[in-house]
């Protein structure tokens, strides 16, 4: 009983999670960005390059997550493991240099740009990083910060988890600082138990 449901709680959360925010990121393309997204409609004036990169990538790296993190696909299609990273990791550098520029040009004030500044750039060093090892053939510690990597792309589905309640309760102008940290932050501290728990595992075996 217990195996069954985690299994469904991974998939839920390291499948259905991703692809569904990853689906929903795109309703710009039919609606437009006034209607879906119009806090970061002050952006298509002077910065319309990097909006588009970063809304248009990121869920693309996003819906990715699955297939890099899943170890089944890692044993039965490597190639498509690899090619598939290979995307991850361009989509993570182009979308993570145009977020650079939304957080410092953002509306809701410097803490809410602060944590999306340091929450681009450490998306884009610590997949760098990933990607290094990878091609050292160091392949235990590439997926040790593969697991942070995608804890970082992950902080789309907490944002959006988290966004209506701290918006409903506190309002934007005080929600929106909060959950430029909030959506990222915790998700490397589950990042580092599930390092932690897997090396503990690993000196047991």
């Amino acid at each position: 009983m217990t195996t069954t449901w985690t299994t469904r709680t991974r998939i839920f959360l390291f499948w259905f999670l991703p692809l569904a925010v990853a689906l929903v990121s795109w309703r710009f393309i039919p609606l437009g960005v006034e209607a879906s997204m119009n806090f970061m409609a002050h952006h298509l004036e002077g910065r319309a390059l990097a909006l588009y990169a970063h809304i248009g990538i990121a869920p693309l790296v996003l819906a990715l997550v699955p297939f890099q993190v899943s170890p089944r696909l890692r044993a039965w299609w490597p190639a498509l493991h690899r090619w598939t990273g290979r995307a991850y990791a361009l989509g993570v550098l182009v979308s993570g240099v145009a977020a650079l520029s939304l957080a410092a040009h953002t509306s809701a004030g410097r803490v809410a740009g602060l944590g999306f500044g340091l929450l681009g750039l450490l998306w884009i060093a610590i997949t760098a990083q990933a990607v290094r090892l990878a091609m050292l053939r160091r392949i235990a510690a590439h997926r040790v910060w593969m697991i942070r990597s995608a804890a970082l792309t992950l902080a789309a589905v907490t944002l959006r988890l988290e966004l209506p309640i701290l918006v409903g309760v506190l309002g934007f102008e005080q929600g929106y600082p909060i959950v430029a940290w909030s959506c990222w932050v915790p998700n490397l501290i589950v990042a580092e138990w599930i390092i932690r728990r897997q090396q503990k595992g690993a000196l047991r075996a």
